[in-house]
Formats: structure tokens, sequence, C-alpha cells
């Protein structure tokens, strides 16, 4: 089940956002009032989707909250907001939103803005997990030799660049699998280290 988090500081919005997800998609809801409640949420509920204002009434704007978030979580973000100037868009867009949609907001104006979005979390997305960042979890050789598998590098040309032996170089892919939590079938290492090129 897909789960939604709505960040919107106005409740009775907050409120009609929800009743309406709830009656047309299979979802689970939770509302932030705040950035501070928003905070709390993201790492207990893991949502796939974020539906955020722009204008919380706060010192830190929706679009400078889904940057910040964007760092730790994976997930796809809708704005729903009164701004319909071009430099809020285009600073809106730097996030890679999925959506963007005007306030006022009604019911068919968000189902089709959400159905989209819906698909793709169901048939294509990451979303909803935790990023792991390789920095904290791996050592330098494990770093290098998931850059070497980035660059498209073979077991033995990164046992060569390195001076080990190719054995080696799969003891440490094992262990870097182990360490991501990846299944070794698959080619999952070389998935993950496509998906996560950014983080290294």
């Amino acid at each position: 089940m897909v789960r939604v988090l709505i960040i919107e500081d106005e409740i009775i919005i907050a409120r009609f956002i929800e009743q309406q997800l709830l009656s047309s998609f299979q979802c689970t809801t939770r509302i932030a009032l705040s950035v501070n409640e928003a905070l709390t949420a993201m790492p207990e509920m893991l949502p796939h989707l974020l539906l955020c204002d722009i204008n919380l009434q706060e010192t830190e704007s929706g679009i400078e909250l889904i940057a910040r978030l964007r760092h730790d979580f994976a997930f796809e973000v809708i704005y729903i907001t009164s701004y319909q100037n071009r430099g809020i868009i285009a600073q809106a867009a730097s996030t890679n939103p999925a959506n963007y949609i005007i306030k006022p907001v009604d019911e068919a104006q968000l189902f089709a803005g959400v159905q989209l979005v819906m698909n793709k979390i169901l048939h294509h997305s990451a979303a909803g997990e935790k990023i792991m960042h390789p920095a904290s979890l791996l050592n330098t050789t494990e770093l290098s030799i998931l850059q070497q598998i980035r660059d498209k590098k073979t077991t033995k040309e990164i046992a060569q660049s390195l001076f080990l032996s190719p054995y080696t170089i799969k003891n440490h892919r094992h262990n870097i699998c182990r360490k991501l939590q990846l299944d070794e079938g698959n080619n999952a290492l070389l998935k993950w280290v496509m998906q996560n090129s950014h983080l290294l």
C-alpha cells in the first residue's frame, strides 16, 4: 500500500486532500502541519509520496524542506500551492517533483495529478526507502570498488588498479552487498550503483 505524507499548514485543506486520497486510492496517509512534524514523520512512515505546500508559514519553504529530505529519503513529491510565479516554479523544478498542482484544488484536479504518480510508484519507483549513504557504511577500498563498478570496470580491471587479486575483489563485493543489504544475485550491486551513482 502506498504511504502518503501530506505537508500542509492549513488543517482544512490537509483534511480535504486526505479525504480525497483515501476515497480514490489504496493508500495510507499522515498529515504534517509544520516542518518539524514532517521531519518527525519521515523516518517513522517512510512515505512513497509527499504532497507538499510551498508556503508553510515558516522560515523554511516547502521547496527547501523537500531539498533537505531528498538527502536521506527516496520519495516522489507533488507540490500543491497557490504560487504561479515562474521563478518559484523553476525553483520547485530543481527538486525534481513528479507534479505541480495550483490551488484551489478540486477533486478532479487532485485525482488526475496524483493518479499518474501512483502508477509510477507502483511500477517503477524506489520511493519509500531511506537512502543509505555509502561513505558511512563502507571503507575506502569498498568505495573505490563501487566507483569503478560505476565506471563499468570488470572485476579483473578493478583488481589490477587496486593491486589486489580478483578473488579479493569478489570478497569485497560480497561484503559491500551485505553492508548495503543487497541480494548478490541478478546483478543487484550493479543495479544499485546505477541507481545511486550520485552518492559515490
